[in-house]
């Protein structure tokens, strides 16, 4: 375990101004019980890519927030931090140690296996739970398909993602004929893949094929030969960047350019290192978050992010950012730090964030649109706004 104590100093104070009463000093605001919140995240093992920027942006927007002040009349936020290593049985150990160390909310895991693995004990403790990147359709559901009371979601379900893509190739890019490459290994690829797939048939137009690969495959030229021949007017590739970026750089290479769509996946500056900035051209994938966007708040953030870690920040970091200060103001709201009544506030919040705008609905997904990501040459040229309800 690691405690991050996000401390506040004089400086910061004077400078930013802080939520204390006129009578409380500084050394009393820091001696205050701090409110603790729990993170579960792949900190090392496979889903590190996903769980590290979780961390950074929870660890960024804490200070923030800790350095105005902190949250209740000057209580400083504590992240009680654990690395499950990307296992399973290790984020059900952590998921059920949190519950018993004081926190108010979990944060994590990034995953899906992950999330599914701990989910029976984050429901069992009755702590609020939030997984701002995950996208699994049923994340925040019950097997009787019941919302689960204390369980958040901010990234757009797995078949939103979908039914904005198949609208966007038809009504966009006049597509008629589609081929879906599928990862048959992941979850993520296939939760994405039928619902393009039934959107796509049921406004008109034809899925021509569909290939599969599994997790970890580097050589892709089979399966492109395979439907080189075919008339279709885009691909649509539910992948994440590792293996997305070697079936782009390969098709392009064999003379497929056709354009090649996806979900958020393709999110990552990655994707195009691998596949070669001249290969990343004509893809368009949803997201959340682009730095180009003209939300004041999102520049300052982006302008923030680039100072401390010198790149700029993807979907996953915006989404985790978002997460974190939604957390933080639902703590505000509920005027507590007790998990009850910041999850009853979570469920009615009104949030606005580097992301967008957004209420949550009663599944307990954030109803917002989603932007579409043109990319040229490996550059965001244009943004589309879709929408996949």
């Amino acid at each position: 375990m690691k405690l991050r104590k996000l401390g506040l100093t004089l400086l910061s104070m004077l400078t930013l101004g802080t939520s204390l009463t006129p009578a409380m000093t500084i050394a009393q605001a820091q001696d205050q019980e701090p409110i603790r919140i729990g993170a579960n995240l792949e900190l090392s093992g496979v889903g590190s890519a996903y769980a590290v920027p979780m961390m950074d942006n929870l660890t960024l927007a804490a200070e923030e927030v800790n350095e105005a002040g902190g949250l209740l009349g000057g209580r400083m936020v504590e992240i009680v931090e654990y690395d499950n290593t990307s296992n399973k049985a290790e984020a059900t150990s952590i998921a059920t140690r949190l519950a018993s160390e004081g926190v108010s909310v979990v944060f994590g895991p990034a995953t899906s296996d992950l999330v599914y693995a701990s989910r029976p004990t984050a429901v069992e403790s009755q702590l609020p739970t939030m997984y701002p990147v995950g996208t699994a359709d049923d994340l925040a559901l019950d097997e009787n398909g019941e919302v689960i009371s204390n369980i958040f979601r901010l990234a757009f379900t797995y078949t939103f993602q979908g039914n904005a893509a198949a609208r966007f190739a038809m009504d966009e890019l006049g597509a008629t004929n589609a081929v879906v490459i599928t990862d048959q290994s992941k979850d993520y690829s296939v939760g994405l893949a039928e619902p393009f797939k039934a959107e796509f048939e049921n406004l008109g137009g034809t899925v021509v094929d569909e290939v599969f690969y599994n997790d970890g495959e580097q050589d892709f030229m089979g399966l492109l030969t395979s439907i080189a021949a075919l008339d279709f007017d885009v691909l649509y590739v539910p992948a994440f960047f590792s293996e997305a970026g070697i079936i782009v750089r390969q098709a392009r290479e064999m003379g497929l350019m056709q354009p090649i769509l996806s979900g958020h996946g393709f999110a990552s500056d990655t994707l195009t290192e691998i596949a070669g900035p001249q290969n990343a051209t004509d893809l368009y994938f949803t997201s959340h978050f682009h730095t180009g966007s003209d939300n004041p708040g999102a520049q300052e953030y982006v302008a923030k992010f680039e100072e401390r870690f010198g790149h700029a920040p993807d979907t996953f970091d915006a989404l985790s950012y978002d997460g974190a200060h939604l957390i933080f103001q639902a703590i505000e709201e509920a005027g507590s730090d007790d998990p009850t009544a910041i999850r009853d506030a979570m469920e009615n919040i009104q949030f606005e964030g580097v992301t967008g705008s957004f209420q949550y609905d009663d599944l307990h997904n954030a109803v917002n649109s989603a932007p579409m990501l043109h990319l040229v040459n490996g550059e965001v040229t244009e943004e589309y706004v879709v929408d996949g309800n």
